[in-house]
């Protein structure tokens, strides 16, 4: 029969165990101290020790859960004392700090009860330091980077790829680091990610981007013998020998330039342009669209020449309507054609001696250019208008013996109306000459007119002015506005009487 009773304080406890009377010491302290749990949780009703197989104790409700290696260890591992509420519950209290610490007391920062070397677990905390462990270093043991330094420290390790791959920094040998004068900023390369060394990426300098076809090039391509400093970025000084073998056309035979990129771009050699505006003759109308060798035939560029002429002789000289050549016209073809097209011509007649003005601007060049003459055509207006000048019958120019200067009187605009300047003749015309028609004074025609007033005004002359001893002279007492102004002014300027 078994059975256990719990007595007031301060009695003497009997344990019944199999008809066993046991008894208990009077007053004898708990062993465990406080402990409010009951002992048959752990003790079994034979012997205190050995304890239950299965304690019915849980670990659980102290708050400090047993797992792993904690669940596998004896309870004097932890409890030294048999009074289990003087342990303490940090990693600290049971295990030795091995970092002496310089990573703080919080073991479980990095450690779990399952091992000390969990680095599945630890790395999750590296990843909160400045170095954040990613692909091929998170597969790292801690002392592959934490080196030369005293057992598990690890705080004040170097971040700088430089400090641990110092030594393949010096055994590189695709491009040799140290002989290119490379810098040990890994990172300006490599990635932490890439699955090896080789999968390097280098942005090259704002002085030679890498684009098109450059792009895809090694670095010994251009680098090659391992030279990375100073080297030109010339398009020739890596493609001479492309220049020097080029054949449509021979850019060396040609005397191109040597700056491909006036004609050339790096994503192919083809198609290529040239931007002939940069030259002293700029392509427009149709030379945009004339193949190269038309105007540069055998490949000769340097010193093509630029006048028109130099390519258009046979269409000078096969002109017909006019013909150019008999005509004398000029070899300056830009004077009268443009780039588009020979037709439709146009020629400033206003940079000649002869601008065309009025009429003669809307004449057709053979009416004055007959026979196809150009060159050497009279400027004076008679020898194209003579026929005109000897058909006039109002007046009759040559009867009245008319100057064959026909712009003293008509205009380019039309024959009629013209208009004689008299002012520039010996007798200007004032007062009511102005008014008369011509014919009054030119009668019997124009040439040899006499210009005293006695030949025009005979009639007017009064019959006593010969008795008063008055002359033929009527602009002594008559002006050109009216006779009537003789007046008095006549008498103070009347000659004596003759006697």
């Amino acid at each position: 029969m078994r059975r256990s009773f719990l007595v007031a304080a301060g009695a003497p406890i009997i344990l019944l165990v199999s008809g066993l009377a046991l008894r208990g010491q009077a007053n004898r302290e708990q062993p465990h101290g406080d402990l409010k749990v009951d002992c048959g949780q752990c003790h079994t009703p034979d012997k205190w020790t050995p304890l239950l197989k299965a304690p019915a104790f849980r670990h659980d409700a102290t708050g400090f859960v047993l797992e792993s290696a904690h669940a596998q260890v004896s309870c004097r591992g932890c409890h030294r004392s048999l009074v289990f509420a003087q342990v303490g519950t940090a990693c600290a209290d049971c295990h030795k700090d091995a970092h002496r610490g310089e990573l703080g007391f919080r073991c479980e920062a990095c450690h779990t009860p399952t091992t000390w070397t969990n680095q599945r677990e630890m790395f999750q905390v590296h990843n909160r330091t400045r170095f954040p462990l990613m692909a091929v270093h998170a597969r790292l043991d801690c002392t592959a980077c934490h080196r030369n330094q005293r057992p598990y420290e690890y705080a004040n390790t170097p971040a700088e790829c430089g400090n641990c791959h110092y030594q393949t920094y010096l055994q590189t040998t695709s491009p040799n680091h140290v002989q290119a004068g490379f810098g040990r900023r890994c990172e300006d390369c490599h990635s932490v990610v890439a699955s090896s060394w080789h999968e390097a990426t280098f942005s090259h300098p704002a002085a030679f981007p890498l684009t098109g076809g450059h792009a895809g090039l090694a670095c010994a391509r251009c680098h090659s013998g391992g030279v990375y400093t100073g080297l030109s970025t010339a398009c020739v000084s890596c493609h001479q020998k492309d220049y020097a073998a080029t054949t449509s056309p021979n850019h060396q035979q040609a005397g191109f330039p040597t700056q491909c990129e006036s004609c050339h771009n790096t994503n192919a050699w083809q198609p290529a342009k040239f931007d002939h505006s940069q030259t002293g003759f700029p392509l427009t109308g149709a030379h945009i669209n004339v193949t190269c060798a038309s105007c540069h035939p055998g490949g000769r560029f340097a010193g093509t020449p630029t006048d028109c002429y130099s390519c258009h002789q046979k269409d000078y000289a096969g002109t017909t309507n006019p013909n150019h050549q008999q005509a004398g016209f000029p070899t300056q073809c830009q004077v009268c054609h443009n780039t588009n097209a020979w037709q439709p011509a146009t020629f400033d007649h206003n940079q000649t001696g002869f601008p065309l003005t009025g009429a003669h601007a809307s004449v057709a060049c053979t009416v004055c250019h007959a026979g196809g003459r150009y060159a050497g055509t009279p400027t004076d207006c008679y020898s194209c208008h003579q026929k005109d000048w000897a058909g006039t019958n109002n007046p009759n120019h040559q009867q009245a013996g008319f100057p064959t200067q026909c712009q003293v009187c008509h205009s380019t605009n039309a024959w009629q109306p013209a208009t004689f300047d008299h002012n520039k003749t010996r007798f200007p015309l004032t007062g009511a000459h102005t008014r008369l028609a011509c014919t009054a004074c030119h009668a019997g025609g124009y040439a040899g007119t006499p210009t005293d007033c006695y030949s025009c005004h005979r009639k007017d002359y009064p019959p006593s002015h010969p008795s008063e001893g008055r002359g033929t002279n009527c602009a002594q007492c008559h002006n050109t506005s009216s006779w009537g102004d003789a007046g008095g002014d006549a008498r103070r300027r009347r000659p004596p009487r003759l006697p």
